[in-house]
């Protein structure tokens, strides 16, 4: 038996239970791993309240981890135990130890801590297809990101700046602007004193931005489609301020033939290939020093609530692991 966190209704972050689960030894393609640092992310609230539904409860949520391989289960060949490992994706993280599928695994470089992975994996794969596949980011670009001073945001500031792209941040405070131009960002906006909208053309001359990057949702919508110059991408992949209602796509239209897209990072690392490539990326560069990852938060396992708690008052910046 190892101690968890499950999940026997949704609601708040009162229902993540702290218990002893059964693990068990590794089907077939399967490994067991046992987790060093666990990563904590927004989708996990989405998850725990009910907005991404599981398939049953009670269920271990977390979608984030590092730790080192124990057994292996028959057909697997490319992971011993022993091995360090990371991964994004299959639920079940907030755990000791968990069983998961070997191809969901990527092997750690030397180099790449175990808190360091179990911090970047989703945030930082996240921030290589935006910046990488969903808009392909250069020197020429200027973009907004909303929650600068975020996991993904901190991330994506310094991949995009290495890339050569202006990047405008917003953010809710000062000390959360200062901290996303630390990390990249040329020019920061707080929604809370100042109309992003009106900021943002400011900043561009008037022309808009090519790409807006929203993860905010309901309380960025419309405004970050204003954001943009004609023909421009608006990527809405998360919605933290609540979803957004239902529109007219002739507001596209309207508001300069404009282009949006939701994505998430699991399409984009489905086919193994495109999971090693993305984590190889983001392992060059975090190795090469031009993206440094900031594990700002730790809280035991066990205190699991009080970080989703945290996470949700937006009294975090960067990234947050559960240690065990």
């Amino acid at each position: 038996m190892v101690q968890a966190i499950r999940i026997h209704e949704y609601g708040g972050p009162e229902v993540l239970r702290y218990e002893e689960v059964e693990v068990g030894a590794p089907g077939p393609g399967e490994v067991r791993l046992r987790h060093s640092a666990i990563g904590l992310n927004y989708i996990d609230v989405y998850v725990r309240t009910g907005l991404y539904p599981q398939p049953s409860l009670p269920f271990v949520p977390g979608m984030e981890g590092a730790g080192t391989v124990v057994a292996v289960g028959d057909g697997v060949e490319d992971l011993a135990e022993g091995d360090r490992v990371a991964y994004a994706g299959p639920i079940g993280a907030y755990a000791e130890e968990r069983l998961i599928a070997a191809d969901r695994l990527v092997k750690l470089p030397d180099e790449i801590g175990d808190e360091t992975a179990a911090a970047m994996m989703l945030q930082g794969m996240t921030a290589r297809y935006l910046l990488r596949k969903t808009y392909n980011v250069g020197p020429e670009t200027t973009l907004l990101f909303h929650a600068a001073a975020g996991g993904v945001g901190l991330i994506a500031c310094q991949w995009a700046r290495a890339l050569g792209a202006t990047v405008i941040g917003t953010v809710g405070s000062a000390e959360k602007a200062e901290l996303a131009r630390a990390h990249g960002a040329a020019h920061t906006i707080n929604y809370r004193e100042e109309d992003f909208v009106t900021r943002v053309k400011e900043i561009t001359g008037g022309e808009g931005v090519d790409v807006v990057y929203d993860s905010v949702g309901k309380d960025t919508f419309p405004g970050s489609l204003d954001c943009l110059k004609p023909l421009g991408l608006w990527v809405s992949f998360g919605q933290s301020s609540g979803t957004i209602a239902p529109f007219d796509i002739g507001i596209l239209a309207q508001k300069g033939s404009l282009f949006a897209t939701r994505p998430t990072l699991f399409t984009y690392i489905a086919k193994r290939a495109d999971l090693l490539e993305t984590a190889r990326d983001l392992f060059e560069v975090v190795g090469a020093g031009k993206v440094r990852i900031n594990v700002n938060q730790r809280y035991p396992l066990h205190e699991a609530a009080q970080a989703h708690r945290d996470l949700e008052a937006r009294r975090t910046t960067g990234s947050t692991i559960l240690t065990v």
